[in-house]
């Protein structure tokens, strides 16, 4: 999981207090600041950093992380030896500005334990190069954000992202929407065996194909289904077809009323999607991950409808476009043709068992069919 270092040097006095205990009750990995006095004050739970300050005589080596501004090589080379002398707690700090400071980046991340890089220039080509580099040192690689959609940005970088941001907050609530940004996970659903019960071929509706801006893996697709109890997984157009090239970024999905499953046990209806949305792919063996909509595509085709049903005795249904070069996973991440599904045939899904209000599970009475 990534962690957040809150840096409390520039937080204006009538927010300092707030900041300091909204970090602390976050259970931020760290605060920064170049007042030893102030570090001194806050409990185990949290590291404490100095910055730009010399180290307290009285202070124990075991109770500061204390951050030295690295602009050489030479300095470098002193940090290190400090490191590989006992004094583990170690951090550099480098101002990325051109190739020579960002190979020094680069540098530090591989020697000490703690490495903290800021870039001058908004791109983000020098970190991925100096997360490439860290990626197998046993150090913790630490960026500095501007704000809170930089720090979100930064989290993305090379599908990884540094292990921590480090935020000078404007109050209290950036603190706690850092460390929110910072945990959001896509947990792992658990996957069911529907049985095929039935095939009918509707006729003409509208379809909504999702064209994504990631590019999906042969086992990956989505969840979407007719009753928000239950829903199938589509996979997407990674497969080779016969008549068309692949399109490894899009998921014909369904018809236009049909819900999708997302983040946060929410489903969203496919005709609510748009370019920008967020949706959740979904692995034959359970595991997700967020992903970005860039556009959809409805349009009007034929439809076929897909009954199954879970070993529970669930019913679930699915309308998709009525061809043979749609399809959906089933046990094994086994690519199956809608068209072709028969009876007793198997597939892959996902039972809930809350019902929804605008996508959001409630506890009430609600009949789906």
């Amino acid at each position: 999981m990534k962690f957040a270092w809150i840096d409390i040097r520039n937080v204006r006095a009538e927010h300092r207090e707030s900041v300091i205990d909204a970090a602390i009750h976050a259970r931020v990995d760290a605060v920064v600041d170049s007042d030893a006095a102030t570090l001194a004050t806050l409990p185990n739970t949290v590291k404490r950093v100095l910055a730009g300050a010399p180290r307290p005589a009285e202070q124990p080596l075991d109770d500061v992380i204390v951050l030295h501004e690295v602009a050489d090589s030479g300095r470098l080379g002193e940090l290190h030896a400090l490191h590989r002398n006992g004094q583990k707690d170690t951090a550099g700090l480098v101002n990325v500005v051109d190739d020579p400071s960002l190979t020094l980046a680069c540098d530090t991340a591989i020697a000490l334990p703690y490495t903290v890089v800021e870039f001058k220039d908004p791109t983000k080509i020098p970190l991925e190069i100096v997360i490439a580099a860290a990626d197998s040192s046993p150090g913790q690689l630490i960026c500095r954000a501007d704000d809170l959609e930089e720090a979100q940005v930064i989290v993305d970088v090379l599908e990884k992202g540094s292990e921590g941001v480090l935020l000078s907050p404007r109050d209290a609530n950036d603190v706690f929407a850092l460390v929110e940004m910072l945990q959001v996970k896509t947990p792992a659903l658990q996957l069911s065996t529907l049985t095929v019960e039935s095939i009918e071929h509707l006729g003409l509706g509208d379809r909504v194909c999702i064209d994504t801006c990631t590019h999906f893996e042969k086992d990956e697709g989505m969840l979407i289904g007719s009753y928000a109890h239950g829903f199938i997984l589509c996979v997407s157009e990674t497969h080779p077809l016969p008549y068309m090239p692949t399109r490894p970024f899009r998921i014909n999905a369904g018809a236009l009323h049909s819900y999708v499953f997302g983040q946060d046990n929410r489903t969203n209806y496919l005709s609510e999607l748009k370019a920008g949305s967020a949706v959740l792919a979904v692995g034959a063996d359970g595991r997700t991950r967020r992903i970005v909509v860039g556009r959809i595509k409805l349009e009007s085709r034929p439809l076929l409808s897909i009954k199954a049903r879970s070993a529970e005795g669930v019913e679930v249904n699915l309308i998709v476009q009525d061809d043979w070069h749609v399809r959906v996973l089933g046990p094994g991440a086994a690519v199956l043709n809608v068209t072709e599904l028969k009876q007793g045939d198997q597939v892959l899904g996902h039972v809930a068992t809350d019902k929804r209000h605008v996508g959001w599970p409630v506890g009430e009475f609600c009949v789906e069919k």
